[in-house]
């Protein structure tokens, strides 16, 4: 249950600060200005589908927190034997990070117009995503020929399931940033390919935390934290 709190207090955390960077608490009728005013303050309020996303990624983010929390309260039983970690995984983080760095640097670009910079930016998210489903299968294999199956202990079949998933979000992502692409190749409308470019770069930086999270879990430093936390609480 701790585990659950913890990671929800994260990401009420992370939430709070990105609403307040959308201007939700502006009241309109109280600014003073030109009828133009209003309307370019109309055009900056947060678009539908940043919420939508923005609801599916906390419902995303709390199924997680559940697969964390089912993965502490396994492991403290005597059959519990846990697997080594590849040092693929390493590598794989990293990866996705650059993935996310390349989003980011997609949405600064389409902002300011220059759409050349856009579809590099698109082009390297897509391709070092890519990459690092490649890499967790290579770990997978990895780890399957050493002897880790699926079966044979719970810690292994936590493993294949959570890194599972979260491979699994990714490829549903690159349906969104393949269309998206397509749109910057295709010469989309600046403010619709901009807005598409802001919710690939929300979604990769959440699963990148989310995989950051994980990390920590199957490292074991998330057991740690946990312990202390309690401690400090006691």
């Amino acid at each position: 249950m701790s585990v659950i709190l913890v990671f929800l207090a994260v990401i009420a955390g992370f939430a709070g600060w990105w609403l307040s960077h959308q201007r939700l608490t502006s009241k309109p009728w109280l600014e003073q200005g030109l009828t133009a005013d209003f309307v370019d303050l109309d055009r900056s309020a947060l678009p539908t589908a940043k919420i939508g996303l923005g609801v599916f990624l906390a419902v995303v983010g709390c199924l997680f927190s559940l697969f964390t929390s089912a993965y502490f309260m396994r492991m403290g039983l005597s059959d519990w034997r846990p697997l080594p970690l590849p040092r693929l995984l390493w590598l794989n983080t990293g990866v996705l990070l650059l993935s996310s760095v390349a989003l980011q640097c997609a949405v600064v670009a389409a902002r300011r117009g220059q759409m050349d910079m856009v579809r590099l930016g698109l082009a390297t998210a897509g391709l070092t995503t890519l990459a690092f489903l490649a890499g967790q299968l290579m770990a997978w294999r990895e780890l399957t020929e050493d002897g880790y199956l699926l079966a044979s202990n719970p810690a292994n079949s936590f493993f294949y399931l959570i890194t599972g998933m979260h491979g699994l979000h990714i490829l549903g992502g690159l349906v969104g940033l393949g269309r998206t692409s397509i749109g910057a190749w295709s010469g989309a409308r600046p403010e619709r390919l901009r807005l598409s470019v802001e919710l690939c770069a929300m979604y990769w930086h959440f699963l990148l935390f989310i995989w950051l999270g994980i990390f920590a879990v199957l490292a074991g430093w998330a057991a740690t934290f946990i312990d202390i936390c309690q401690r400090l609480l006691t």
